[in-house]
């Protein structure tokens, strides 16, 4: 009976055991049917997303390629930005322009699964689902980096399902057409900074001032915060918001291990930015210029060096409070082995309206005063009329009606070309080009391509070109400087160094002065060139102004010519300018590298009383080089050039009068006259006549230093000899010149009649 007992209660457990295995197998059949509805739900839902995908219109990147055009200097740096065409900054950027710590703490703060996702972070979306429900609000989007340039790329307005759901297919787009380093760039390019400020590099500038490439860490944070509401943080209109919105950037980059505690501590005492900071704005007229040539370039590299350019532009700023509010300044620095431009101040304030800022005064046409002087020298040295040695006459002299004077109001007497060129005395000069040729001086430098204006109705030029009586850039002027620094040879300005062309043929247009003759307009731009100067030379290759010997001769003068008060003496060749009225101050130096001109005056081209060129342009180049960096290298000399005192030069070169002794010797000489016949004369030949019948003349020249030469209408008729007399027997009857030379190159003619 007991074993009954205990044998019915051993089976009691089995129908238990039943109920268990039929409810698991009844689990498992539903966990299959609930596998398979998810599956093929999966397989629909992905079917659907497919034809979704395909009824979208192709992925737009327009908003990406419209961006800012900039303008570069020699090594990449901004000199000025542009807004677009709908008034934005938006500044091209990628991942390699900015710091590395601001990217980090972007991934961190927006994305931290960035690198491994394809566009959807599903663990992000879930967090995001799982916050809702617990909040019953919408606390963080779930949105990756990559959704978000899909968002950037295409705004909507509407915060609904489909667009979230258009933002993850073209997520997926994007990754698969670009790497990760191309979305981080489009993000970085497209993201929003309040106002019209897009894209971090643009916010940056306007932020903190510089280049995102080095931020500290609160102002990375500060970038990184902004995006998300770019409107309702913008530090220059709500501060407390944009306070708050770092903290929590900075929050999560110290749980992230980005920054250390002090790092972060230090970061949340740094002041958040309350205005906003103008963007760079240098050279702004040759930027514009670059614009204007090539209008669809949206990054414009230039020759320009922005640090020079920065300091130049400073010191026109500065040396410009002491001139007056109308007086501006220009400047104009250039590479001599290359002809391309460092630097191009066009005024002191581009936004002064008081001062015509908007004008580009390097391109405006003034007359040069005494600055052109240096080259009647090189012409004179290269025609064999002078040396640097040759002695001149800086005493009163009239030519015609033309009265030079100096500046001075003095004259030095006799001095050596080299000391009237270094102490720019008026008289020499125009006795130099008296020798040369007004004509023939404007000619040579048009053929080397240095525009050069005339003023209407001038008639043929007279000798007052030699002192500015004509008009001439700031920019021709400096290239004919840089001429002499390259012995001679002429090549054109370059503002970008791969350009063949490069300065503008459209000077500035004075408000008032002289009225002027236009250079001819090639309709090419950034280039100056002469309306005669022959296109292939001018442009190519170097123009040929005169040879390296005489432009060695012009620059070892200039190096000694003095310098403006507490200025080193011989570190830069240069000369100065005074227009007439004192309207213009110039001057231009050289030394092996590098060429600066600088102008001085009004854009409206009035007087300025004591506007002098040595006294007020002088002071700003030895600055400017002081800025630049002056080569100390001396200039090489040629091998051929002349280094000898005036006693020993070749007589012709001793003196340029001709009717003035060239020796000490020859001062203690009777002047050389013509005695026999004298002028005027009427000679009976058949009273002269020899034995055979034919006239014979007598030939006696008084005075002057053997050997002579007798030359009829120009043409010599006897070999050089030492005695004063002679005999020539004439062709025939008629009016005839007798001329005499003799050794030391003077000359004495008289006109007679044969009967």
């Amino acid at each position: 009976m007991a074993q009954d007992e205990r044998s019915s209660s051993a089976e009691l457990p089995l129908p238990s055991r039943e109920r268990d295995e039929a409810k698991w197998r009844l689990s498992f059949r539903r966990l299959r049917v609930a596998a398979s509805v998810l599956a093929a739900s999966a397989i629909a839902a992905t079917a659907a997303l497919a034809l979704y995908a395909r009824a979208l219109p192709p992925l737009d990147l327009s908003a990406a390629a419209d961006r800012s055009t900039v303008v570069l200097d020699r090594e990449g740096k901004l000199l000025r930005p542009f807004l677009t065409a709908d008034g934005r900054w938006k500044l091209p950027v990628t991942s390699e322009d900015v710091d590395p710590r601001y990217l980090a703490m972007l991934k961190a703060f927006e994305d931290k699964r960035f690198d491994g996702h394809r566009g959807i972070d599903p663990l992000g979306m879930l967090r995001a689902a799982g916050q809702m429900l617990i909040n019953g609000r919408v606390v963080s989007g779930g949105s990756t980096l990559t959704m978000q340039v899909a968002r950037l790329l295409e705004p909507r307005e509407e915060r609904t399902l489909s667009a979230k759901l258009r933002q993850v297919v073209r997520a997926v787009e994007l990754e698969r057409r670009f790497d990760k380093a191309g979305i981080l760039d489009l993000y970085l390019t497209l993201a929003p900074f309040g106002g019209n400020l897009e894209g971090v590099r643009a916010a940056s500038f306007a932020y903190f001032g510089k280049e995102p490439k080095r931020l500290s860490t609160a102002e990375a944070a500060l970038l990184v915060a902004l995006p998300q509401s770019p409107e309702t943080r913008r530090p220059d209109r709500f501060v407390e918001a944009a306070r708050k919105a770092r903290e929590r950037v900075l929050e999560r980059v110290e749980q992230a291990g980005l920054a250390t505690r002090e790092e972060v501590s230090a970061a949340r005492n740094e002041p958040i930015p309350t205005v906003r900071r103008p963007f760079p704005n240098l050279s702004p007229h040759v930027a514009e210029q670059a614009v204007a040539e090539v209008p669809a370039e949206r990054v414009q590299k230039l020759s320009l060096d922005a640090r020079l350019q920065a300091a130049l532009e400073g010191l026109a700023r500065e040396r410009s409070l002491g001139l007056g509010p109308q007086v501006s300044i220009a400047i104009l620095a250039v590479d001599n082995e290359t002809g391309e431009i460092r630097a191009s101040v066009g005024g002191v304030d581009y936004f002064a309206a008081e001062r015509a800022g908007a004008l580009d005064l390097t391109r405006a046409l003034r007359s040069p005063g005494s600055a052109l002087k240096p080259f009647i020298y090189a012409l004179a040295f290269d025609n064999g009329i002078a040396h640097p040695e040759t002695m001149l006459e800086d005493r009163p002299a009239r030519y015609g009606i033309y009265i030079p004077e100096n500046f001075d109001m003095t004259f030095q007497g006799m001095v050596s070309a080299r000391k009237a060129l270094q102490l720019s005395l008026n008289v020499p000069a125009v006795e130099l080009l008296s020798a040369l040729g007004p004509q023939r001086f404007l000619s040579r430098l048009r053929d080397a391509g240095v525009a050069i204006a005339m003023p209407r109705d001038s008639g043929a030029p007279g000798l007052a070109v030699g002192l500015g009586g004509l008009g001439i850039t700031l920019q021709d002027l400096t290239r004919a400087y840089v001429g002499l620094a390259r012995g001679g040879e002429l090549v054109p300005l370059r503002f970008r160094g791969s350009s063949t062309f490069s300065l503008n043929t459209h000077p500035e247009e004075p408000r008032s002065g002289v009225p002027k003759d236009t250079p001819e307009r090639t309709g090419t731009s950034f280039e100056t060139r002469s309306a005669s100067a022959p296109r292939d030379e001018g442009l190519r290759g170097g123009a040929r102004l005169v040879d390296p010997v005489a432009a060695w001769y012009v620059a070892d003068t200039l190096l000694g010519a003095p310098p403006p008060l507490n200025a080193v003496p011989g570190r830069i060749a240069y000369k100065t300018g005074t227009s007439y009225g004192y309207r213009d101050a110039w001057a231009v130096g050289f030394d092996r590298r590098h060429t600066v001109g600088v102008w001085v005056g009004r854009a409206d081209n009035g007087a300025v009383p004591g506007l002098v060129g040595r006294t007020v342009a002088a002071p700003i180049l030895f600055d400017a080089f002081a800025r630049l960096g002056i080569d100390p290298r001396p200039f090489p000399q040629p091998a051929d050039a002349i280094i000898a005192s005036t006693g020993h030069l070749p007589p012709p070169l001793r003196h340029l009068r001709q009717d003035v002794p060239k020796t000490v010797t020859a001062m203690t000489t009777p002047a050389l006259k013509l005695a026999f016949p004298p002028d005027g004369a009427r000679i009976d030949l058949a009273a002269a006549a020899t034995l055979d019948g034919k006239g014979q003349l007598n030939l006696k020249a008084a005075g002057g230093s053997p050997p002579y030469t007798w030359l009829v209408d120009g043409t010599p008729v006897t070999e050089p000899q030492r005695r004063r007399e002679t005999q020539w027997q004439p062709p025939g009857k008629g009016f005839m010149r007798i001329s005499v030379i003799d050794g030391t190159g003077a000359s004495e003619s008289v006109s007679v009649r044969l009967q």
